[in-house]
């Protein structure tokens, strides 16, 4: 379970989806917990558009806009089949392709060189499907996450809790990242350490013309939650409380987060922005 650092609550358009199978008390503690509605059934006067529940072992976001207006009608136990028919998005514990499975990973590649090799702990403030995070982590770097969206910390928090129960994992006697849920520009204020590096992965605005290898998950967090208005502020509380480097990952297009870095690693249509303390 995610930390709580603060009262913020989920508020438009999920809703927590519990198909009758199986303990229903998980399903209406999360509704509980992010102020959501809890369904039973699908209908037409359903206004939301997302829907957490589990399935397959984990805790997934299912996106029913895809579903049809006549699935999500008047017939409602075909609306669940319909929506049940779609996988869902969790937050995948094993490696991206082309990384290494063993622990701790090869220090190598951009974001390697990015967080640099003399770098010990790392606060991610912008988890997000914490792809990223769980790279820094299986290379080895101490890490905190942070996340500011109840939604997806839930989905972490449930993916780090898988993580936690593999095999190597367990005999590694290793430990999960620690997730804070909160507000980062706040809560890196009050770390109780300065971290070597902080990392930032702040949501873009897209380019005029939307990109068709865009990735679902990428898509639906955007939908879901919008663009990170406040990336200025959120550099400079990084800047404040980092105590070597600020490492920001942007799409190629977008002009540097905090002026001219330090360093700069290019990746496949991203670059790793260094910002150096010093």
């Amino acid at each position: 379970m995610a930390e709580q650092t603060s009262s913020q609550q989920y508020v438009g358009k999920l809703a927590v989806f519990y198909s009758g199978q199986g303990d229903s008390l998980p399903f209406q503690q999360l509704a509980e917990r992010l102020a959501v509605p809890l369904h039973q059934s699908l209908s037409s006067d359903s206004a939301e558009e997302f829907f957490l529940t589990w399935r397959d072992g984990c805790l997934k976001l299912l996106d029913c806009r895809a579903c049809s207006r006549q699935a999500r009608g008047i017939h409602t136990i075909h609306g669940d089949k319909e929506l049940l028919k779609k996988g869902g998005l969790a937050v995948d514990i094993e490696p991206r392709n082309g990384e290494q499975r063993s622990w701790p990973a090869p220090k190598d590649g951009a974001l390697a060189q990015a967080l640099g090799r003399k770098t010990r702990t790392v606060v991610d403030a912008t988890t997000g499907w914490g792809q990223d995070s769980l790279h820094i982590f299986r290379m080895g770097y101490e890490l905190i996450c942070i996340e500011r969206s109840p939604v997806m910390a839930e989905l972490l928090a449930d993916g780090f809790n898988r993580l936690a129960q593999l095999d190597w994992m367990q005999r590694l006697n290793l430990e999960s990242p620690r997730l804070l849920q909160g507000n980062a520009i706040e809560l890196l204020a009050d770390l109780e350490s300065r971290p070597d590096c902080i990392y930032l992965d702040p949501m873009f605005p897209p380019k005029r013309k939307k990109s068709a290898l865009a990735k679902k998950s990428m898509m639906v967090l955007r939908d879901l939650l919008g663009d990170d208005q406040d990336k200025e502020q959120l550099f400079e509380a990084a800047l404040q409380a980092a105590g070597k480097r600020v490492v920001v990952k942007s799409p190629d297009y977008a002009e540097p987060l905090g002026g001219k870095p330090s360093q700069s690693f290019q990746g496949k249509l991203l670059r790793y922005d260094v910002y150096l303390k010093g």
